[in-house]
């Protein structure tokens, strides 16, 4: 199968998916009023064959008391409208396939006295405005253990590999219990840690604001989700303890709890987690130290953070990551919430993680471009200890009804200390890296209300990083770096970089009529970094030679001062936004061989284009043209060492570099449709950018920064989602597909061209049953091009299938097949099946539950995978966690 078929099967599909469900069913539409001609909304619409009281289809009327029903059959069929405060309204109606059906009704009142209300049913799936709320009971199937897998069962909710939620292509903003938030974008502590059978409602929050003052100000297209528990447990302590150990099998643990209190006066939330069967507690530290505010209000310094260049962790495969990690992690969170008084509330969270990883890979990488071949084998095992400890003080005071103020502070230390042992080539080699980083984080925030629709927002920042490196080899493998006669058996490196940031902003909103906003933001940013690095050739641990070349001593500061406007306009269905920044950039770069200062006024202008077609229907576009400044990575002049045998330098100078970025989405449906699908195509230019001029050697590469002018990258989008009603399961197909040509030089060539092709499709499919049989299929291809003087193709399948068995309501059992294709392996070992089969037992209802897993079924002990670039193929092979039997025990109190 060829890249340029497989989206024209996917648009096939979609158009079979679309035309069949055109021609099947028989649409009945209509407005609902009352006497005086109002349209009534939210008026349920059922209707039923006369013939049975089985309901065949359900709506509720929009805002102008609109609806359709889609029937699937003919019949002779009752209609019936209920609404509170008016009296039901029932009509007979023939259907006959393939007509179009108009029944419009008036509600006549009614006063009715409700002594007692039973509700028996609930809709699974509630929109209300900007809200959606889900019954987490509707989509639960009894296999969840925490937050995540219940997440992963909702329509609409697209969860990653390693835990990111989004809505659509929108990851949402934060996860919240109760109203509150703990983690911000660090959510995946939450998600990954909160008992599943907690949850009673899963809301999800769009046009969402950070700032309570902005609340109809901001145009917000920010997306959060609040997590509301069962009635029984909101108001006392509570939590559950699990514990797994390892049975016929070898030493296998998994520890977690939960304890909560979420009283009007205080909020309190304690986790642990005690594992070694390679789950991830915690999820993407930096989420958690260092959240990004995506909307850019008050978020000066989000992106500001120091460097550390050599690295000894490996690339990992595409496989789940417990079935590589070779972990014993240990974890404990304590967060609270504090209403002080009905205006100040404190927030105080911290954790700490122990973690020890093991890593295991073999690779032969054959090189082959311009006219030079050859091929390096690596033996490679990794053992990583770190340890992580993190505090926040979140303290906000809701001075007045118009006024607010918000002081964080944030301080995180890790500590990390990596080993290897290494064969090369049949060369042996121990290493060493000990690494340290100190973060220490200051943010106060004022915001004024001053009218109804004008804001002022004040925000300072203070921000100081460390992140020193000692770094050690017992061989030394760079004999053609050294003056002949000297010998060397081992080598060091030291580096450290220091940052330190210092920046305010002033942000004001004036809200125009018909929802028109006018933005003005104005500021100064000043960052300082002090960078050091010394390699050092050592004989006998004595250092015989510390080459210039080698080695960093760098003053870089950058200073901005910027103004930034922004208006968004509306028009009938049509949203216009432009924007302009401008800056005044002044950098100064110090080393021991220059000592430049440089000055720089540039304009970014980006101009957004918004359609809502109607309801289902919305296309949006958007344009930019970017001018960035060189970070401190761009402009160190000596060569750094990046791994055992990498070297790679900067420019030495100041660069400016210029780009340009075009977005067109469309998206179709809503929570409320059986079909939905999202189409994007993005298309990014960079005038010059930075590039590598290399020199690869068998022993050794060493790589320096170049400008390059012209690289264009082109990236498109696209997913259809249906939902079978007859069958109760969702169908989802999508495919991404992204082209970039970029140019570079090795080896002393002329500039070269690099072209590399992506293709991504994927299908899948879902059941929701309510019965005895629930089910999860799948499969999904990566397809790679890469064209230099040659062409180098790759295409890998990963096809998996889940089968969910609830035997009673107390008892089930989950299978999980999974099989990986990899195109470039010999026959022999390009193919790999996976079985894990869990099942769970509910001991005494919402109290004890007893589990039993067998992971890596087939033992599985080694994984093949293959990588490809514009100068090798790499081929490698990764240790797995071996078969292992758990038997778990979950004790909610």
């Amino acid at each position: 199968m060829s890249i340029k078929h497989i989206p024209i099967i996917f648009f096939l599909l979609a158009q079979i998916i679309t035309t069949s469900s055109l021609y099947s069913q028989t649409s009945v539409t209509g407005v609902v009023r009352d006497k005086d001609s109002n349209p009534i909304s939210f008026t349920n619409v059922f209707i039923k064959l006369k013939s049975s009281n089985s309901i065949k289809a359900y709506t509720r009327t929009s805002k102008d008391g609109s609806y359709v029903l889609n029937i699937e059959e003919p019949g002779s069929y009752e209609i019936s409208f209920t609404a509170l405060l008016y009296k039901e309204a029932l009509f007979q109606i023939s259907v006959e396939t393939g007509k179009k059906y108009v029944q419009n009704a008036i509600l006549q009142d009614e006063t009715t006295f409700l002594d007692e209300v039973v509700i028996k049913t609930e809709k699974p799936i509630t929109v209300k405005s900007d809200t959606i709320v889900i019954n987490a009971k509707a989509f639960a199937q009894g296999n969840e253990t925490v937050v995540e897998d219940l997440l992963r069962k909702i329509p609409g909710l697209n969860i990653s590999e390693n835990g990111t939620i989004k809505v659509g292509n929108k990851e949402v903003e934060k996860v919240m219990i109760a109203g509150d938030d703990f983690f911000e974008h660090g959510y995946k502590l939450l998600t990954k840690n909160l008992n599943a059978s907690t949850v009673d409602k899963i809301e999800i929050y769009k046009r969402y604001s950070n700032n309570r003052l902005l609340k109809n100000i901001e145009n917000s297209d920010k997306v959060a989700i609040n997590l509301t528990l069962k009635d029984d447990i909101k108001s006392q302590w509570f939590g559950n303890m699990s514990v797994g150990y390892g049975v016929a099998s070898e030493n296998r643990y998994d520890v977690r709890t939960n304890l909560m209190s979420f009283d009007k006066k205080a909020k309190f939330y304690l986790l642990g987690n005690l594992n070694n069967v390679g789950v991830d507690a915690v999820g993407d530290i930096d989420y958690i130290i260092r959240p990004v505010n995506s909307d850019g209000i008050s978020s000066i310094g989000d992106d500001e953070n120091s460097e550390t260049l050599l690295s000894l962790d490996s690339s990992k495969p595409n496989l789940k990551e417990e079935r590589t990690n070779f972990n014993n992690a240990e974890l404990v969170s304590l967060n609270s919430i504090f209403t002080i008084t009905s205006k100040i509330k404190l927030k105080i969270i911290g954790f700490f993680n122990s973690d020890k990883n093991d890593f295991y890979r073999k690779a032969i990488d054959e090189y082959s471009f311009e006219n030079t071949m050859f091929s390096n084998f690596e033996d490679y095992n990794l053992n990583k200890k770190k340890k992580i400890g993190f505090g926040k003080i979140n303290f906000n005071y809701d001075i007045s009804n118009n006024e607010s103020f918000e002081y964080i502070s944030k301080y995180s230390s890790e500590i990390r200390n990596t080993h290897t042992n290494l064969i090369f080539n049949e060369e042996k080699s121990r290493e060493k890296l000990h690494e340290e980083t100190e973060f220490i984080d200051q943010k106060a925030v004022y915001t004024n209300r001053f009218k109804s629709n004008k804001v002022l927002i004040f925000t300072g920042r203070l921000i100081s990083e460390k992140t020193p490196q000692n770094y050690y080899n017992n061989v030394f493998l760079f004999e053609d770096l050294l003056p002949d006669g000297t010998n060397a058996d081992n080598l060091a490196q030291n580096s450290n970089d220091q940052m330190n940031f210092f920046g305010f902003e002033t942000h004001f909103f004036d809200k125009k009529e018909k929802g028109n906003l006018l933005e003005f933001k104005a500021g100064y940013e000043n960052r300082r970094d002090y960078f050091n690095s010394k390699l050092e050739f050592l004989e006998n641990n004595n250092t015989i030679a510390s080459p210039a070349d080698y080695s960093n001593q760098i003053k870089f500061g950058t200073q901005d001062l910027y103004f930034k406007s922004k208006y968004n306009y509306f028009f009938r269905k049509f949203v216009i936004e432009a924007k302009v920044e401008l800056h005044q950039l002044f950098s100064d770069l110090k080393t021991s061989e220059i000592d430049q200062n440089n000055n720089n006024f540039f304009i970014n202008p980006s101009f957004v284009l918004s359609w809502e077609i109607n309801k289902n229907n919305k296309v949006s576009t958007s344009f930019s043209y970017n001018t960035t400044n060189s970070k401190i990575l761009d402009v160190y002049n000596g060569y750094v060492l990046t791994s055992y045998k990498s070297f790679q330098k900067g420019t030495g100078q100041f660069n400016q570099l210029q780009s340009q970025v075009l977005f067109v989405r469309y998206g179709l449906g809503n929570w409320e449709s059986k079909f939905s699908s999202n189409a994007s195509i993005y298309y990014y230019k960079n005038f010059d950018f930075f590039s590598t001029n290399s020199e690869i050697q068998p022993s050794y590469s060493k790589l320096e920064k170049i400008i390059i002018k012209n690289r264009s990258m082109f990236r498109a989008d696209a997913d259809i989602s249906y939902f079978f009603s007859s069958i109760k399961s969702n169908l989802k197909i999508d495919a991404n597909y992204s082209k970039s040509n970029y140019k570079n030089i090795v080896n002393n060539s002329e500039l070269r061209e690099v072209k590399s092709e992506v293709l991504v499709p994927g299908i899948q499919m879902r059941s929701n049953f309510k019965g005895f049989l629930n089910y999860h299929i799948g499969s999904k291809w990566t397809i790679n091009k890469i064209t230099t003087s040659i062409v180098n193709k790759n295409t890998d399948n990963l096809t998996f299938f889940d089968l969910l068995l609830s035997f009673t309501k107390d008892f089930n059992a989950e299978i999980q097949a999974e099989r990986y294709y990899f195109g470039n392996l010999n026959v022999q070992d390009n193919k790999y099946y996976f079985l894990d089969i869990s099942s769970n037992y509910k001991l005494k209802k919402d109290k004890v539950s007893l589990s039993l897993s067998a992971n890596n079924l087939f033992n599985t002990k080694t994984f093949r995978q293959t990588y490809i670039s514009d100068v090798l193929t790499s081929k490698t092979e990764y240790r797995i966690l071996p078969r292992y039997i758990l038997f778990k025990i979950d004790y909610r109190f």
